[in-house]
């Protein structure tokens, strides 16, 4: 491998697939079958791609969670893990010279909820004072920053259906001026039931949340979540195992994706196009008809259930489910986009 762009090294995940360093084995890919609730009281039958509980000190020796929305618990497993899968030994690195990106739609939201609800029970004075703080939106990534001793910048993304792919964007580019030696990337989110029913009440689910379909055939989606860390570096650390290296991308509220594309990747030709579902299933999305114009001959790794339940944060779920299962190398366009016309895309170079 030659390049000169930013390169992933490390994967690190805490998803429905469970806590896992690297790339997902292909034994335990498919099917992924939505879990029925038995947590929560629903009308009828519901259906979620949950995380199961586990300890995360069995992970992460030495790791305390005690008070922590799981987010934040997730998000310093997830990194630990990307950084071992990385190989990397930060007591050799600056530490005020990595940076952390986040990524995320609803932030800490269990401890949220938890804040508010006494507030409505007690009065805003008879509320926790130690919860607060963990109810905002860049606790995960300022955890992170503090269990390894990251003294770089760190920056907390929430932007409306790219807020993954935005990370990435940004992280990259930070590395290509120069002003990180190493970026770790994150996006995710917790579901709790009042999400659920909010989701609900949108008429946003897919048929398969409430019947035994296993995946959307129609519009909507499953929910989802879970936390993805990725590490990245610039190429050239000669003991480095490569996933991808990471080139020029873009993204906009609106407009003609397939021109914007098309300029962006200029005389490269894709291999392959993976589908960013961002809350819809690819099938139901216009993501496929620009997927197709612009791969030609190519292939299209659709949008996955399970990434596309975690609506803007789940881009890095699905490059981590396709580069788990693609079928080769080649260049590669990680392609998302909205219910709204949105769109985003990253070029990336597959190893």
């Amino acid at each position: 491998m030659k390049t000169t762009l930013p390169v992933l090294t490390g994967i690190g995940s805490v998803t429905p697939y469970g806590p896992l360093a690297g790339l997902i084995s292909p034994e335990f890919m498919e099917p992924l079958e939505p879990s029925v609730i038995t947590a929560w009281t629903t009308p009828g039958v519901r259906r979620v791609f949950l995380v199961e509980p586990f300890r995360p000190a069995a992970i992460v020796p030495g790791l305390k969670t005690r008070r922590l929305d799981r987010l934040s618990a997730w998000a310093l497993v997830a990194s630990s893990l990307a950084l071992r899968d990385a190989g990397i030994d930060l007591s050799q690195l600056d530490r005020s010279r990595i940076a952390v990106f986040f990524a995320t739609g609803l932030g800490c939201v269990e401890l949220t909820e938890a804040f508010f609800q006494s507030a409505a029970t007690n009065g805003w004075a008879g509320t926790d004072p130690i919860t607060f703080p963990e109810t905002l939106g860049n606790a995960p990534a300022s955890h992170v920053a503090l269990f390894h001793d990251l003294r770089g910048p760190n920056v907390t993304l929430s932007s409306k259906s790219f807020a993954a792919e935005s990370a990435l964007l940004q992280a990259a580019s930070l590395l290509r001026h120069g002003q990180a030696d190493l970026a770790i990337v994150l996006a995710g989110d917790t579901l709790t039931q009042a999400v659920y029913e909010w989701y609900e009440a949108a008429h946003l689910l897919a048929p398969a949340c409430f019947s035994n379909e296993p995946m959307p055939s129609a519009g909507g989606f499953i929910p989802s979540e879970g936390v993805v860390a990725m590490v990245l570096e610039p190429a050239g650390r000669q003991t480095a195992r490569s996933y991808a290296a990471l080139g020029a991308g873009c993204w906009a509220a609106g407009g003609d994706a397939r021109s914007a594309v098309r300029q962006l990747l200029g005389d490269v030709r894709l291999d392959f196009v993976i589908c960013a579902g961002n809350g819809a299933s690819c099938a139901s999305s216009p993501l496929t008809c620009s997927a197709r114009d612009l791969i030609g001959e190519g292939a299209i790794l659709p949008a996955q259930a399970v990434a596309a339940g975690m609506g803007e944060a789940g881009a890095l779920l699905h490059l981590l489910l396709a580069l788990s299962k693609r079928p080769g190398h080649g260049q590669a366009l990680l392609l998302g986009r909205s219910a709204h016309g949105g769109f985003a895309a990253l070029r990336l170079e597959l190893f």
